[in-house]
């Protein structure tokens, strides 16, 4: 198992893991390089080219502002957000930024930033190059990049896509597929979550595990939070409003609605996944699950556990988010949780199944039911299309989200009504959404080209 819960599950900011929190991860790791090189010092001019979809729905998901700031030094799991817009606006204004917080450069949009939407880098639809100079205009470093979803960057020597291994210790339960997973489980008469949880601690202690995946539900549900206090619009020109707030109130309002209409459960869960795209939208604090754009399904699966099922325990939340952890990594080893190569079905699809295991899982549902519960959600996500209207992580993709949590919760009961026998596997339908990204035509892959993007007038 390469991939760990803690490359799956990553605080970082909106809109986007693979537009905002990998370039910005990408800009950290090349200033490193620079200064591995002993050429940081050296350093007068910089630029840094986007390519294929991080150039055409570049701006609308942020990319620009991402590469600002983490040129300037700033990390998507540690800054502030209200912090990260001051200074953006202030480099934006001055044309020039501190280099990793050191010297000044200059930089400004069209000329050391470039949105380059008729080209692509070989390796993957989110390409970037960035480029060092000295003071006579001599190229000091320049180097290739590419955010391959969820928040993972893969360098051009690296361009493969692989997932960063954590360190050379071996854990004691390798998988790369769900039959394999399933065999582990048989033979070592083990759940899921536990696999997962050996597996973590060849890299972390026990009690760094229980601690870190605890305060990945923390920051979770302080989006939640912060998504049901907020208003207003969201920027980036489509004047979507926020909807979660007045949402949450009518809900208070009205408690004893729950008795007459049992689906108002359903209302609460749409709620939670909300009020978590719409932080995301807004370029708040949220943590990719797998993907920012999808970020909302297993908080908001996660919050129903919580707050709807009787028994609900720490250790079902950590249970919870190792499982889900558990079949990310197959769909990242084994087709991708980005857009730009999937559609979303790489993204809402893969969150969808991966909240629909984890919850059957922590409902008391045995190994092959959890696999049974992740492939029906990813059944019925197969062939769903990336169209964000003017490039935003909006429209339909706040909503898309609310779906998809109600589709997992779903899938979870479906499949506990069943012995965990069924038709088609895991690994079928994981293979089977590769080959339609593959075979999906590129205007539905996150560039704003075709379906909503291109069939709603903008005013």
């Amino acid at each position: 198992m390469s991939v760990s819960a803690f490359d799956l599950f990553k605080i970082g900011i909106g809109p986007s893991s693979s537009h905002t929190v990998g370039p910005m991860w990408a800009a950290r790791r090349w200033l490193d390089r620079l200064a591995a090189r002993s050429v940081k010092g050296q350093v007068a001019h910089v630029s840094a080219r986007l390519y294929g979809s991080l150039a055409l729905t570049g701006k609308g998901h942020a990319t620009d502002k991402a590469v600002i700031l983490g040129l300037a030094g700033l990390r998507p799991d540690t800054l502030d957000p209200d912090d990260a817009e001051d200074l953006y606006g202030f480099i934006r204004d001055k044309g020039e930024l501190q280099l990793d917080r050191q010297q000044r450069v200059p930089f400004r949009e069209g000329q050391e930033l470039l949105f380059l939407m008729r080209e692509k880098l070989p390796h993957h639809p989110n390409g970037m190059r960035f480029s060092a100079f000295d003071k006579d205009g001599l190229l000091l470093d320049e180097a290739d990049y590419y955010s391959v979803g969820g928040g993972f960057v893969v360098s051009a020597e690296d361009a493969a896509g692989e997932a960063p291994v954590l360190s050379n210790a071996r854990a004691p339960y390798e998988f790369r597929s769900g039959a394999e997973l399933l065999a582990i489980a048989e033979r070592e008469n083990l759940s899921i979550a536990q696999i997962v949880l050996a597996n973590e601690e060849t890299w972390r202690s026990r009690t760094e595990v229980r601690e870190g995946l605890l305060a990945i539900r923390q920051a979770m549900f302080d989006s939640i939070e912060r998504g049901c206090r907020m208003d207003g619009i969201l920027p980036g020109g489509l004047k979507v409003r926020r909807r979660a707030k007045q949402l949450h109130t009518e809900l208070l309002k009205r408690p004893e609605q729950a008795l007459r209409d049992p689906l108002t459960t359903l209302d609460w869960v749409n709620l939670y996944a909300l009020a978590v795209n719409e932080e995301n939208a807004a370029g708040g604090r949220v943590v990719t699950a797998p993907t920012n754009g999808a970020a909302g399904v297993i908080p908001a699966v996660l919050a129903y556990y919580e707050r709807f099922v009787h028994g609900a325990s720490e250790t079902g939340v950590v249970d919870f988010l190792a499982t889900a952890a558990a079949l990310g990594a197959l769909y990242k080893q084994n087709a991708s949780i980005s857009a730009a190569e999937m559609g979303c079905q790489g993204e809402v699809g893969v969150a969808c199944s991966m909240a629909a295991g984890a919850l059957c899982a922590v409902l008391g549902g045995s190994p092959a039911q959890v696999e049974n519960a992740a492939e029906i959600a990813m059944e019925h996500n197969l062939g769903l299309t990336c169209d964000p209207i003017g490039g935003l992580v909006q429209i339909p993709c706040i909503e898309r989200n609310t779906m998809g949590a109600v589709k997992a919760i779903n899938a979870a009961r479906l499949a506990l009504r069943g012995d965990g026998t069924h038709f088609v596997s895991l690994d079928s339908v994981i293979e089977t959404m590769r080959q339609t990204g593959v075979d999906m035509s590129e205007k539905y892959k996150e560039t704003a080209l075709g379906g909503l993007a291109v069939n709603v007038t903008l005013c």
